[in-house]
């Protein structure tokens, strides 16, 4: 009987020890594709073969992601994961404002009090960034708290913040779509995208996460791949083009 009960103690313990490390993997994991990329722009003080959008996708998303929880308490890695993801988000656009800064040939420079949307998201200074996330933040705190008690809103929230999410890597597609060419993207960070996105859809769906996640995971899923045959595509273009 003590062996039996000791074994099962020792399950226990073995099945907490892997939840543990499979929320941290949750936790910092989505933070390490950006890390090939953000070296590679520092190496080559060129942004032009990252998209900023994504940026922009991935702070709605976590911005929304939040208000969400606050409305419906899902699992609290999930939460922490979203504040993570934020700051490494604007961690990227300091980075790239900075790189365009020293790069910067022209004197015609864009804020975001222009007012201009033709340079949406592509402002000059960082500062005008960490302004739109918070005023985006601010409405969303205001219409949340509004309708907090409408469970139609809460779970609309949810499929609008995994609905930006799920388009994590479109802004990415296009861009080497319109470049016909994915040089200056590290593919490293699209393979670390997909092995992600892979896990974290498994994740969605052992832990029994709002459905909202796991038909998330299964779109990005799809769209990584996309980029990795762009890869695969315009690589071969080029080989044809020099032979």
């Amino acid at each position: 009987m003590d062996m039996g009960v000791g074994m099962e103690e020792e399950v226990e313990q073995s099945w907490s020890l892997l939840s543990w490390v499979a929320s941290c993997v949750m936790v910092f994991g989505g933070v390490v594709p950006y890390v090939p990329q953000y070296q590679e722009i520092q190496r080559t003080s060129n942004t032009e073969g990252f998209s900023t959008r994504v940026c922009l996708v991935l702070l709605l998303a976590n911005i929304l992601r939040i208000f969400f929880w606050i409305g419906r308490q899902f699992e609290l890695t999930l939460l922490v994961q979203s504040v993570v993801m934020i700051l490494t988000m604007l961690a990227m656009l300091h980075l790239c404002c900075s790189i365009q800064s020293t790069n910067r040939v022209s004197t015609k420079q864009h804020y975001i009090t222009d007012l201009d949307v033709r340079y949406f998201w592509r402002w000059s200074r960082f500062e005008d960034y960490l302004i739109f996330c918070f005023a985006f933040t601010v409405l969303s705190a205001f219409v949340t708290f509004l309708f907090l008690d409408s469970e139609l809103f809460v779970e609309a929230l949810g499929s609008l913040a995994v609905m930006f999410e799920a388009m994590l890597g479109l802004p990415q597609l296009l861009q080497n779509l319109q470049n016909r060419s994915t040089r200056g993207m590290s593919v490293k960070m699209v393979l670390l995208w997909t092995a992600g996105d892979v896990f974290k859809t498994t994740y969605f769906v052992v832990n029994e996460s709002p459905t909202q996640f796991c038909v998330c995971g299964t779109v990005q899923i799809l769209v990584d791949v996309a980029i990795l045959l762009q890869v695969f595509y315009y690589g071969q273009e080029m080989r044809v083009k020099l032979g």
